[in-house]
């Protein structure tokens, strides 16, 4: 069966029918799938990775619009598993920008001589599992094709963009592009008149950014968020010494935290502090960077309920504080989910680009928009003359990856069939029907990597475990894969993330299922049900 190819971890071998052999395949070059690519060869298995892109780094490639950056610590979000890496690598700022963040990722792909088993531009169109040989065959978008036993989709959260079926998009006449698919060599926007389709995570960024150099911004909301104050700042000398020399405590803190954050909530209701001590509490975290406000505060806020409605009005009356015209205000304050219901954007100025004269903002839900048109956009109320259209309108979450796909199990049945009314998979990682798959992409809706690297390592050992032990096949049991199922229905009707219609129940994407796309529970949870699972001899997996 072995023909031209050197049979190791960089080139597989080739078989006699021209396909190219490894013993596992990875789908993506994102953080997950680097990682995936580094553990698995250290295990020594033959792998290939595919990638879509030109380069190597998921999120931090293709979104490369402006004031695209973490909002979580920089030095948490960098990979824990080499104390070289960690050693080397100086974050620049409090929350990297887009530019570093791929700059990291690439340097990681060079350290670690991932490159050789990264195929670049292949758009993996296909993958069948062969019933009889228990192999993955993966067709790219070009004609190549590789087998191998084992295959991990590491194709990301929040990677298949998503652009409502606007009419007209393809009359307009001037530029226009999705956030995610930000051009390489970017846009000129100065002195141009530019709308802005969406007002999200990336919404708020981007608009904060561009507002600085546009002649005029139209901005096109039709959800209001309440978003918290970033304060970014660089990382001076004595910092990033105190950083790498905490790396340890830095790591098991987020190890110990529900969203795998540097920060943990005060154990103190809300409700029981008196009201000048809450409110002085609520302006103490406001002061700080990042997530503090949301997650270092009391408890209760991140629940349904009165706690939680009290920091909405705080951070409301934020938002009225900062923007000059009430009636504008009140369009930017939002009253139709709890806070932590929705992302929470973290922003820097945005607020204040409402009170220049070159800035309107358009409330899509009072005025639909109707079509886009050759010169611009025209709502229910009004057309928009625009030179530039940017749409941040977000991404068909979790499943939209896997969907655009062909990926087929046992008996002829698609993914996308089996996940119509949502994801049906054991802790989110294997489902029945589809052996020896791997979905890795609802890692967390967290601090990603946190929650990443140890998903990665659990997949990665199980895989080997199988290969040691000789099994052909491993997959999820039906029973295992439904109860799961019932206990993200269960669990999720408990939590904020399920309360408002937003990308975490699909609440986005028309027609699509209205379910939690992943977990409901948290990331040492999550630890602790795969580490019990191997304590129990991979309970809920059938190993053929």
């Amino acid at each position: 069966m072995t023909s031209s190819l050197e049979n190791n971890s960089a080139t597989g071998t080739r078989s006699d029918d021209g396909v190219a052999e490894f013993d596992a395949i990875v789908v993506g070059a994102g953080v997950t799938g680097l990682y995936s690519l580094y553990r698995l060869r250290e295990l020594g298995f033959s792998v290939q990775a595919f990638e879509d892109g030109t380069g190597v780094g998921g999120t931090w490639y293709w979104n490369r619009y402006p004031g695209a950056r973490f909002d979580s610590e920089s030095y948490t979000y960098g990979y824990s598993f080499s104390e070289d890496l960690l050693q080397e690598w100086d974050w620049k700022e409090l929350y990297s920008g887009q530019p570093e963040n791929e700059r990291y990722l690439n340097y990681v792909a060079d350290k670690f001589d991932l490159r050789r088993n990264i195929r670049l531009n292949s758009r993996v169109v296909s993958a069948v599992f062969d019933e009889d040989d228990n192999r993955w065959e993966v067709e790219i978008a070009d004609g190549y094709r590789a087998r191998a036993q084992f295959l991990i989709t590491a194709v990301g959260i929040l990677s298949a963009h998503y652009i409502p079926d606007f009419e007209g998009i393809d009359s307009f006449e001037g530029q226009w592009c999705h956030t995610g698919r930000w051009p390489a060599e970017g846009m000129d926007l100065a002195g141009k008149r530019v709308g802005v389709v969406g007002t999200g995570a990336t919404g708020v960024q981007l608009i904060t950014e561009i507002a600085k150099e546009v002649a005029h911004l139209t901005v096109f909301q039709r959800t209001a968020n309440y978003c918290a104050p970033l304060r970014n700042r660089l990382i001076d000398d004595q910092m990033q010494q105190e950083i790498k020399a905490s790396y340890p405590e830095i790591f098991e803190k987020c190890l110990e935290t529900p969203g795998s954050f540097m920060h943990q909530f005060d154990p103190r209701s809300g409700l029981d502090v008196p009201p000048e001590e809450r409110m002085d509490q609520y302006e103490a975290l406001w002061a700080e960077p990042g997530f503090k406000e949301w997650l270092s505060n009391f408890y209760d806020v991140m629940l349904p309920g009165e706690a939680n409605e009290d920091y909405a009005e705080f951070g409301r009356n934020k938002i009225r504080e900062r923007v000059h015209d009430p009636e504008v205000a009140e369009m930017l304050v939002p009253k139709d989910h709890m806070f932590g219901s929705k992302r929470l954007p973290c922003e820097s100025g945005y607020y204040e680009v409402y009170n220049q004269d070159n800035v309107l903002l358009v409330d899509v839900r009072e005025a639909p928009i109707e079509r886009i048109t050759p010169k611009g956009l025209k709502t229910a109320a009004a057309e928009y003359e625009l030179d530039v259209i940017i749409f941040a309108t977000g991404y068909d979450a979790v499943t939209g990856s896997l969907n655009r796909m062909r990926i087929q199990g046992l008996g002829g049945e698609t993914l996308q069939e089996k996940f119509a009314n949502g994801p049906r998979a054991y802790m989110g990682i294997s489902s029945s029907g589809f052996p020896n798959l791997f979905t890795v992409n609802a890692a967390s809706v967290g601090n990603f990597v946190r929650a990443a690297e140890p998903l990665v390592d659990w997949v990665t050992e199980c895989i080997d475990y199988v290969r040691n032990k000789g099994y052909a096949r491993v997959a999820a049991t039906p029973t295992a894969e439904e109860e799961w199922v019932q206990h993200v229905c269960e669990g999720g009707a408990k939590i904020l993330r399920t309360q408002a219609n937003s990308w975490f129940v699909g609440a986005n994407i028309p027609g699509k299922a209205r379910v939690l796309l992943t977990a409901p529970d948290s990331a040492p949870a999550m630890r602790a049900k795969r580490a019990e699972v191997v304590a129990n001899g991979y309970e809920g997996f059938a190993m053929e």
